[in-house]
C-alpha cells in the first residue's frame, strides 16, 4: 500500500494520512472533512463550536478537537492532539474564518482585531507550530482558505477584504520561502459558497455573489483535485483567474467597474 503523505509526483496520498481541518463544524470545512475521510484520511475536526465539531467527527469516524485557532497555545494543543491520535500531520487546512463587515467608519476596533486574529494570525500560528516538524521531515502541506476576496475584494466588508489579502500574502510568502524544502502551500480562493458565513452577508452577498454561488461539497471536490498536484491557487470559480488578470493589467478600469457595482448595491439599499 502506498504510504500517506507527499510523493515526488506532487500528489498527497490521503489513505491513512493525518489531516486537520479547522472551522470544520459546518460549511466548507465540514465538506472537506467528509471528503477527506471518504478518501481514507484520518481527520481531526476542529471548530470553536464543540457540539458542531463532535457531530461532524462522529459522522466520519474522526476526532473532534474544539479550540480557538486565534490562540497560539490552542493551535499547539490541536496539533499535539492530532499527532497523538493519528501520527504526524500530513495536511493542515487552515479553513476557519470570520466575515466582519463594515467600512472605515462602521467597523469597530474589536471587529478589525477579530478579523485579523482569525483570518490572518491563525494561519501564522499553524505555520509556527507545524513548520519545524515538516522541515525536519522534508514534507508537509498547508491549505489556507482565503477566498476570492483576498485576490480581488469584497464590497461592504473592509476588515474581511483587508485581512483576506493579508492571508494570501502570508501564504505566498510561505510558498516562496519553503517550497524547495518539501513544503506545499496552497490557497483556496472561492467566490460565493452557500455556507453560514455566506448567509451572514445577507442581501449584499446574494446580490454580488449569489448567481454563481457553489455548494460546499463542490468546493471540497476542487480541493481534493488540487491535492493531486501543487498548484498554488485553488479556484473553484475559474473565472477568478480572469478577474485577477484584469485587475493586475488595468487596475483603474478594474476599480471603476467595482465602483459601478458599489453604486448599484447602494442604489438597491443593500449598503
Amino acid at each position: 500500500m502506498t504510504p500517506p503523505g507527499e510523493h515526488g509526483d506532487g500528489r498527497l496520498v490521503l489513505t491513512g494520512a493525518c489531516v486537520v481541518v479547522t472551522g470544520a463544524g459546518s460549511g466548507i470545512g465540514a465538506a472537506m472533512a467528509r471528503r477527506f475521510a471518504a478518501d481514507g484520511a484520518r481527520v481531526v475536526v476542529n471548530d470553536l463550536d464543540a457540539d458542531a465539531a463532535k457531530a461532524v467527527a462522529d459522522e466520519i469516524g474522526g476526532l473532534a478537537h474544539p479550540a480557538d485557532i486565534a490562540r497560539l497555545d490552542e493551535v499547539s494543543a490541536l496539533v499535539e492532539a492530532a499527532t497523538t491520535a493519528f501520527g504526524e500531520v500530513d495536511l493542515f487546512c487552515a479553513n476557519a474564518g470570520v466575515a466582519v463587515g463594515g467600512t472605515e467608519q462602521t467597523a469597530t476596533p474589536g471587529g478589525w482585531e477579530l478579523a485579523w486574529q482569525v483570518n490572518v494570525m491563525s494561519h501564522v500560528h499553524a505555520a509556527h507550530v507545524l513548520l519545524p516538524g515538516w522541515l525536519s521531515r522534508g514534507r508537509g502541506r498547508l491549505i489556507t482558505t482565503v477566498s476570492a476576496a483576498g485576490i480581488l475584494t469584497m464590497l461592504g466588508s473592509a476588515p474581511y477584504s483587508v485581512t483576506k489579502h493579508a492571508a494570501l500574502a502570508f501564504s505566498e510568502w510561505l510558498r516562496a520561502t519553503y517550497s524547495h524544502r518539501g513544503i506545499v502551500v496552497q490557497s483556496l480562493c472561492p467566490q460565493g459558497v452557500r455556507t453560514p458565513l455566506f448567509d451572514s452577508t445577507g442581501g449584499l452577498g446574494e446580490a454580488v455573489l449569489g448567481e454563481t454561488a457553489l455548494q460546499p461539497e463542490q468546493v471540497a471536490d476542487a480541493v481534493a483535485l488540487a491535492l493531486e498536484g501543487e498548484r498554488f491557487l485553488i479556484l473553484p470559480h475559474p473565472e477568478v483567474a480572469d478577474f485577477a488578470v484584469r485587475r493586475a493589467t488595468d487596475p483603474d478600469r478594474w476599480l471603476a467597474g467595482m465602483n459601478r457595482v458599489q453604486q448599484s448595491v447602494e442604489g438597491a439599499g443593500l449598503l
